[in-house]
């Protein structure tokens, strides 16, 4: 381990972090609620924030007839590209977009306030906060007086809420970025070569209405997706007899996040919506997975009169799975990762799934490391209150910044 250059970049972090907080707050002072996705504003103050560091950001805008289409509102990406000389491009990617605060903040959710060592803020810890890591251990790396080679590329993105296909897909589909390697968005306690894959699906009972007072003259369609309903978390319980060899994945489940239907209490409800997540361990086949709920859907109306059901997939995310060539992105973390905190901190697989999937389907080498905690729930991401612990970010900006000049030696 290069111990000299290793203090040299951590010197320089310690003596800009004020500035690397005051850049995060920034940037979770401009809500990114993600729906309705109106996201070209934040793209905007980011790029502008880039620039009084004297990185140019490529600004490429989703065309709008796309955004529309696929519910949101705009989408601008962000490309930075620092070039050093002959040999491999590093990609760093984190989103911008995240949900919308909810209910039961105690901080303002766009204040980016620091309390007892927290920064408080909606995407603080997912993943605004890897906009600051990630920049800031490329400021850290080009401080160095030592030669480089290759490049590093920075991805900042809008569209991970719905999938990402708009935000990396679509930088990849366009030709913009074809990196050697890439690291994203993650924790600073895993470096992630493993996570689940997401079928998401709305499931649409058809029934009649009719009066409550005269209830033969409809056909309730609640109660055929209530039949639904019992047939499909029924399946939780044979997921949990099925084991991923994935270190930090257990088993798939199966998640009904929303319910639509009826029009009032006094009317037979004639149709009703059910919107279903089903986590995917890395070991399964979407294809089959998606069958199977058809099939139980199917099965569970079966032989009700006057019941239709529609099947329509929102979302398919694909695992992300280990490539051959991640070994030096998994070597250079773990290695740096386990020096600067001081435990060791190894490779895993983690139940999320992310955007990071879309370049190891064409082939990219991906990891997941960035600032955060051990757990998405110590961080209270997508609930109220999110925070980072701020030494979290200075240690993983460290750990960036080392593993870029491992990488780029």
């Amino acid at each position: 381990m290069n111990t000299a250059r290793n203090a040299a970049l951590d010197a320089w972090i310690d003596h800009h972090f004020d500035a690397e907080v005051r850049f995060l707050q920034e940037l979770v002072r401009v809500p990114t609620d993600t729906p309705p996705g109106n996201n070209r504003p934040h793209a905007e103050r980011t790029a502008e924030l880039l620039q009084a560091f004297g990185f140019e950001a490529e600004r490429h805008a989703v065309p709008e007839a796309t955004v529309r289409a696929a519910g949101l509102q705009t989408i601008t990406n962000l490309v930075v590209r620092r070039h050093y000389g002959a040999g491999r491009t590093i990609g760093l990617n984190a989103h911008g977009d995240v949900v919308a605060p909810g209910e039961g903040w105690t901080h303002d959710p766009y204040g980016g306030e620091v309390a007892d060592g927290k920064l408080y803020g909606r995407a603080a810890a997912v993943s605004k906060c890897d906009f600051a890591t990630y920049t800031f251990a490329t400021r850290a790396l080009e401080s160095l007086q030592a030669p480089r080679a290759g490049s590093v590329e920075l991805y900042f993105t809008y569209d991970e809420e719905f999938g990402g296909e708009l935000g990396p897909g679509w930088l990849l589909g366009q030709g913009l970025v074809q990196p050697d390697l890439l690291i994203a968005a993650g924790f600073s306690y895993q470096v992630i070569t493993g996570h689940n894959g997401c079928l998401q699906l709305e499931v649409t009972v058809h029934g009649r209405m009719g009066h409550a007072a005269v209830p033969e003259t409809g056909v309730d369609a609640l109660q055929a997706a209530t039949r639904i309903l019992h047939a499909l978390y029924d399946q939780n319980r044979l997921y949990r007899q099925i084991s991923s060899q994935v270190q930090g994945i257990t088993h798939p489940y199966l998640n009904v996040g929303l319910i639509e239907g009826g029009t009032n209490t006094n009317v037979i409800p004639g149709k009703v919506v059910l919107k279903l997540d089903r986590r995917m361990i890395p070991e399964e086949d979407p294809a089959q997975v998606e069958a199977t709920i058809r099939r139980v859907v199917a099965e569970a109306v079966a032989g009700s009169p006057g019941i239709t059901v529609d099947v329509r997939r929102i979302l398919l995310a694909h695992a992300l799975k280990p490539l051959p060539g991640n070994r030096p992105l998994v070597q250079a973390l773990c290695e740096q990762a386990s020096a600067v905190f001081g435990e060791p901190i190894e490779a895993s697989g983690m139940p999320l799934y992310t955007d990071a999937r879309l370049f190891c389907e064409r082939g990219i080498p991906a990891v997941l490391y960035g600032c955060g905690p051990r757990t998405v729930s110590e961080s209270n991401a997508k609930r109220a209150d999110e925070h980072i612990e701020l030494e979290d970010l200075r240690r993983a900006t460290k750990v960036v910044a080392r593993a870029l000049a491992d990488l780029l030696a």
